[in-house]
């Protein structure tokens, strides 16, 4: 039975994908959208011919960075993760850097990383930071979630914590582990690229696209993304077929959302609060030891004590604020617009599994693209369709929060125990109802947690779009001083955005710890 759902999956995917590159043909050849905007997969097919000399330099350079990053992203990733297993207090004080990397708007980052690495080291770095939460995360649960009977046999044969770990939890943990590094392998490709972008070197992708966004030229940008995304899903699918292989399982989705929580021993109140801070501090230590190690020009390197008195003592700061705060009201309204839209979106489709699941399965291909084609190769190819106005943001940001979301209510919603819809279906209650009674309030949990996990994705959506399309908000402001080698702007930018999705990531952690209780969990 399984091998025949499989099949007709497979079935199900190859025919949406036929019909939906047959209507994309129709469309783009009778110029329904924008004008030819949207151009026929013919002669994006045809502009690739044309372009087959330019791509493997440039393809090459994004590999070479991606993978740097996959490799460095995961090693420091798993060990970590280790670390945090066998020690939680370690958890507990590394929780505000983990949180600071996850909800790290990669854009708001890229020009810092340029500025203060040299040659390759920038995409490294940034496919690297897109790769160490998601397996990170994955390690420590793949590690603590064992068989209790197992450890209980090898610690009663003299194991110590390492023979634990080494013949019980490491094995157990690797189907879990695979499922993180797949997930991270698309998220490696987009660092890459955005630090390319970002003014990281001469060929690659994203240098590719920045320059080619003058040029009128629609298929060439669609084949560009194309490509991207082409990698992007080549990735995610190679770490799918390793896992399938090794654990002889589904491929089926989880996304992490939040990290590692440390230990739960009951201390006293100071030392809880000694904890609190030196979470708080570690990242701004981070911060301040990397500018010291790396010996980091005193013009470009920023250190906090050089941003408060960027923003707060010099002569221009008054004009500085000014900047910032404008910068801020146009891009945080369309960051919660955005979200909710996503979230909204998220939910309905995850309802939609429960009612119709062929017309899900006909959606999918379309998800998945969104899902695996790097937003700066999706950016300027909703701009040649819908222009340079607030309708690209949403769209934007909606196209980059809702599938994760998605996955995770979804998740909610097929984990709801039967025996709970027994009793609404034994009053004849319909399959609405249940989900209204039963199924939807089983899921506030998972809810909850797609909202955690959109809120990062949502800002990244809007500074992305900003900075390629509308010329407003942050991302804006962050190009504009690059351009004037305003340094200081540069890493204002840069800490208050993630500043923002890390106090927006906590304020829905807090909503879920007072919602929990009331959902039943």
């Amino acid at each position: 039975m399984a091998t025949r759902d499989m099949n007709r999956g497979w079935i199900d995917g190859l025919r949406n994908t036929a019909v939906l590159l047959v209507a994309w043909e129709i469309v783009g050849r009778l110029q329904l959208v924008a004008s030819g905007a949207l151009p026929p997969p013919s002669a994006v097919l045809a502009r690739l011919w044309i372009d087959r000399d330019d791509y493997p330099a440039h393809v090459l350079a994004t590999l070479e960075g991606a993978l740097g990053g996959f490799v460095i992203g995961n090693i420091v990733a798993i060990l970590a993760g280790i670390l945090f297993a066998l020690y939680p207090l370690a958890a507990r004080i590394a929780r505000g850097v983990n949180v600071a990397i996850f909800a790290l708007p990669a854009i708001a980052i890229a020009p810092i990383l340029v500025l203060t690495l040299s040659g390759m080291a920038p995409r490294f770095a940034l496919a690297a930071i897109g790769c160490y939460f998601t397996t990170m995360t994955s390690t420590v649960v793949g590690l603590t979630e064992v068989d209790a009977r197992s450890v209980d046999l090898v610690r009663a044969y003299g194991g110590n914590r390492w023979t634990v770990l080494r013949l019980v939890q490491l094995r157990s943990a690797l189907p879990v582990i695979l499922s993180g590094l797949r997930i991270a392998a698309p998220n490696a490709v987009l660092g890459s690229i955005l630090a390319e972008f970002g003014g990281g070197g001469r060929y690659g992708l994203g240098a590719y696209l920045l320059g080619s966004l003058g040029r009128g030229e629609p298929d060439r940008l669609w084949g560009i993304g194309l490509i991207a995304t082409l990698i992007a899903g080549l990735a995610y699918g190679v770490f799918a077929l390793v896992a399938r292989s090794v654990t002889r399982g589904s491929l089926a989705v989880t996304i992490p959302t939040s990290p590692p929580r440390g230990d739960t021993i009951s201390r006293p109140r100071w030392q809880r609060a000694i904890l609190v801070l030196a979470s708080l501090a570690l990242p701004f230590a981070i911060w301040w030891g990397l500018l010291a190690v790396l010996h980091v020009p005193a013009l470009i390197a920023k250190t906090p004590p050089d941003l408060i008195r960027y923003l707060l003592l010099m002569p221009q700061s008054a004009v500085t604020q000014g900047k910032l705060i404008d910068a801020l009201a146009e891009t945080i309204p369309y960051t919660f617009v955005g979200m909710a839209a996503g979230l909204a979106f998220a939910f309905l489709l995850a309802l939609l599994t429960q009612i119709y699941p062929s017309i899900v399965r006909a959606f999918m291909p379309v998800a998945l693209v969104t899902q695996t084609m790097p937003l700066v190769a999706l950016t300027p190819l909703l701009v040649l369709m819908l222009g340079r106005g607030p309708g690209v943001i949403l769209w934007i940001t909606i196209s980059v929060t809702f599938f994760p979301a998605f996955v995770t209510i979804a998740q909610g919603l097929q984990l709801v125990p039967p025996a709970a819809l027994e009793l609404p279906r034994a009053y004849g209650a319909s399959l609405l109802k249940q989900l209204r009674l039963v199924s939807i309030p089983a899921s506030v949990p998972y809810l909850l947690a797609a909202t955690r996990l959109t809120v990062p994705r949502a800002l990244l959506g809007v500074m992305i779009a900003e900075w390629l399309a509308t010329g407003t908000g942050l991302g804006n402001l962050l190009n504009q001083s690059r351009g004037y080698m305003d340094y200081g702007m540069i890493w204002t930018v840069a800490v208050v955005s993630v500043i923002i999705s890390v106090t927006l990531y906590q304020l829905v952690g807090v909503v879920e710890r007072l919602a929990l209780p009331r959902s039943g969990r």
